[in-house]
């Protein structure tokens, strides 16, 4: 098999790194060799958060380069539209619609852009965008939105339901186990 790439980038606190690691555990245990990488500025919360997820019979690598990423999973809308150049021609980008301002809002010396998803859609990328905040509290928590995004993310492979809910299982712990099941099957269903 070809080598996939998919990128999962956000803002530090919003559980980027749990999504990596079930995505991660769920391929492995397809046997696909696999290589993740985190990387990052400050992971602090309002940080830059992008970690990468290589998988096929071979990887080499764990880095994604600019125009290799055939999937970017995105936690917040801003962070989508920062990461567009690593997108394949072809590729898809999953993102959420929430908007988290960066510290530039905040203290305002910038306005956070407006109708990023449509911007994104009108210079020819494939955007999948889906309010998985309202799904991930539908849930039972808002930060359950890592594991609607993975939900959702499932839909585009052909892997089944229950080895992605096998994943899970084994990924967090058992008294959240439940909320992110539901989690999973909402963004899977969206």
């Amino acid at each position: 098999m070809k080598t996939q790439n998919i990128m999962i980038v956000g803002v530090g606190g919003q559980g980027s790194l749990l999504a990596s690691k079930l995505l991660g555990r769920m391929l492995l245990q397809k046997g696909y060799d696999i290589k993740v990488s985190e990387v990052h500025g400050m992971s602090q919360r309002g940080g830059s958060v992008v970690t990468y997820v290589r998988f096929g019979d071979k990887v080499y690598s764990p880095v994604i380069d600019k125009g290799e990423a055939d999937f970017i999973v995105s936690f917040e809308l801003l962070e989508a539209a920062r990461w567009t150049e690593f997108l394949k021609p072809g590729g898809k980008i999953v993102v959420n619609t929430q908007t988290i301002s960066p510290m530039p809002v905040i203290t305002g010396a910038a306005e956070y852009p407006q109708g990023l998803a449509e911007k994104m859609q009108d210079a020819g990328l494939d955007v999948d965008a889906f309010d998985a905040l309202a799904l991930a509290e539908q849930a039972g928590s808002s930060k359950a939105v890592n594991i609607v995004l993975m939900g959702h993310l499932s839909r585009y492979f052909d892997f089944a339901e229950a080895e992605w809910l096998d994943a899970i299982e084994k990924s967090v712990p058992a008294k959240f186990l439940e909320l992110n099941k539901t989690a999973f099957m909402l963004g899977r269903n969206a």
